[in-house]
């Protein structure tokens, strides 16, 4: 991908239509491989146990017909209950296998559930923020909770009566023919009905699990955003439009789920008719060979046992058919996150430096997906130890051009450069230990003050409470501190919902600041904060290091006047303002300079 041509990726995942996902069953099994190999060995015991549990139940009707057909005639008493205990024998062995392939199967359907959500969770950390921005976060947890459950519910506990019902049903098949095979096809016949039928209807009952599972996922994003937002709603008295908004959405998902169960049990009635029809040709056609001496009562005994070992463990598997269907379509929304790459990869072989600015856009152009060009031909340079300015009416391009400094985003065409380097060729770790990014809306995590400072600082991990309050004294933020009643053992819950906006402001300050980076992005960064602390903030930027640049978003025009620079930031240009009174007139008129 050259530098000039990178574009963004379409990261939205698909949560209106089910017509795109076809994954058939050899590759999503290929694709879950990797998942279950570590797991092969146990797979084989417990495949070893479902093929001895078979070859058990497969031989007892064997047994039955042998001792129907010689030692009741024969009134052979000790043989009838020596030949009974080898049958009891058998049937406590099969007993014994069913048990060990059903908790074997557990684990290994619990681990790769482990190892599934593992992947996806650090394949949702690998992506661009423009992934978070194309996705609802309920969609996306209900495919890391809800989606993943599924794929392990089938694993742990369909997979082992799939894979037994399967061998069972083979076996069965194989002695029926064997033994008779003008009977056994008569008796097989109905099963050819039901192969016709299962093709036909599998694709419809996937993609109906499919939409139930994605109306499920709508749900979840809708209750999350409501909630995220219940004070507005609360403030504008607007529960109405709460209960309406999820009115529709649990609707939708209960018609849906309706459908999707409709869907999973249509297998079931028409498999248990063809066994029916399946033992009535058995009885009538077995009946008619007994009749002119071509068969055995003790044959037709085993045949009958036979048939059910075959249409029995298929019926079953009506049910596991769609159970599987399920985890087929919960597997398309799951692997549709894993098969995603992020589009801010590091560039290799590009470490040439370029003198001069510590960072600078080159030619740069932007513009989100399906949208807009948000800034167009930026030439800019900062340099090292300055303050610049970022002002400009909303919707003007000030935050994204903070983040395309961050490389929260990449430019659709041009280059940004960070201390004389392409910033695509640096690490991770190496960038954000550079610059220093305090959004407008800080999150926090739940725990306790401490722990949301040190979030990112690896210098500081090993410090004890003493040694860092230490380190906030040193860099003259005690007194931001003080604003917490338990100071840094002040407990932070619901991301800081129990904070105000500029409490959480204050602790995204002191995380960014302790950091010393090299650049430091303020956007909006005293915009909560009352005028005494926002007086603290000014004093703690001008104690930064000489070599600090410092990047400031803001409407406030109080916030910008000590800036070495100030850039008008509107309609895709950045211009260069001069001095406070032309910005302010600039802002005022919304004109730029030429």
């Amino acid at each position: 991908m050259s530098f000039l041509s990178i574009v963004f990726m379409n990261y939205t995942l698909n949560t209106n239509s089910a017509s795109t996902q076809k994954t058939s069953i050899a590759e999503a099994l290929k694709k879950l491989w990797p998942l279950i190999l570590p797991e092969k060995n146990i797979l084989f015991v417990a495949l070893g146990a479902v093929v001895v549990n078979a070859a058990l139940n497969l031989f007892a009707p064997l047994l039955i017909a042998h001792v129907i057909n010689v030692f009741v005639p024969a009134k052979n008493y000790h043989g009838l209950m020596l030949y009974a205990g080898y049958i009891l024998i058998m049937y406590l062995f099969a007993l014994v296998t069913s048990y060990m392939q059903t908790w074997l199967m557990g684990g290994v359907g619990q681990r790769v559930l482990y190892r599934l959500r593992g992947s996806v969770f650090t394949k949702l950390q690998e992506l661009p923020v423009a992934f978070f921005n194309q996705n609802k976060a309920g969609d996306l947890i209900s495919r890391i909770n809800n989606d993943t459950d599924r794929i392990n519910q089938f694993f742990s506990q369909s997979l082992v009566q799939f894979v037994g019902s399967v061998f069972l049903m083979a076996g069965a098949a194989v002695f029926l023919l064997s033994l008779n095979i003008r009977l056994g096809a008569a008796a097989l016949a109905p099963s050819v009905l039901l192969l016709i039928f299962t093709q036909a209807i599998s694709p419809w009952v996937k993609k109906k699990n499919f939409v139930s599972m994605q109306t499920l996922g709508g749900m979840s994003s809708e209750i999350q955003e409501s909630l995220n937002n219940f004070k507005v709603i609360i403030a504008f008295n607007r529960r109405d439009y709460f209960n309406k908004r999820f009115q529709e959405v649990n609707e939708q998902n209960y018609t849906a789920s309706i459908t999707a169960g409709l869907a999973n049990n249509i297998f079931t009635p028409i498999y248990g008719l063809c066994s029916n029809l399946g033992q009535l040709i058995l009885l009538a056609y077995g009946i008619y060979l007994i009749s002119i001496g071509s068969f055995t009562i003790g044959l037709l005994i085993s045949f009958i046992a036979y048939v059910n070992n075959f249409y029995n463990p298929l019926r079953q598997l009506a049910a596991l058919w769609a159970n599987f269907q399920a985890a087929l379509a919960s597997w398309d929304r799951v692997h549709e996150i894993l098969v995603m790459d992020t589009d801010l990869l590091v560039e290799k072989g590009e470490t040439a430096k370029k003198p001069g600015a510590v960072l600078e856009f080159e030619n740069v152009n932007f513009k989100y997906p399906d949208g807009k060009e948000i800034l167009h031909h930026i030439n800019l340079k900062l340099e090292q130890g300055k303050t610049y300015a970022l002002v400009g009416p909303t919707g003007g391009g000030k935050t994204t051009t903070a983040s395309l400094m961050a490389r929260l985003y990449d430019p659709t065409q041009g280059t940004v450069f960070l201390s004389g380097r392409d910033i695509r060729t640096y690490e991770e770790s190496e960038r954000t230990k550079k610059i220093g990014f305090i959004l407008q809306e800080p999150f926090l995590f739940s725990g306790t003050v401490r722990e949301n400072i040190l979030y990112g600082s690896d210098e500081y991990q090993k410090h004890s409470k003493e040694d860092l309050e230490q380190v906030i004294k040193d860099d003259g933020l005690e007194k931001l501190l003080e604003r917490f009643d338990k100071g840094l053992d002040t407990p932070i819950a619901g991301s800081g919902d129990a904070l105000s906006l500029g409490q959480k402001q204050l602790i995204a300050f002191i995380r960014a600041v302790l950091r010393r980076p090299e650049i430091l992005i303020l956007d909006e960064a005293t915009a909560n904060i009352d005028t005494v602390t926002e007086e603290l903030l000014e004093d703690i930027l001008k104690k930064l290091p000489a070599t600090t640049t410092r990047v400031i978003i803001a409407h406030r025009l109080n916030t910008i006047e000590s800036a070495d620079e100030i850039y008008f930031v509107n309609a895709g240009v950045i211009t260069q303002a001069g001095s406070m009174e032309h910005a302010v007139d600039m802002l005022l008129h919304g004109k730029r300079d030429s």
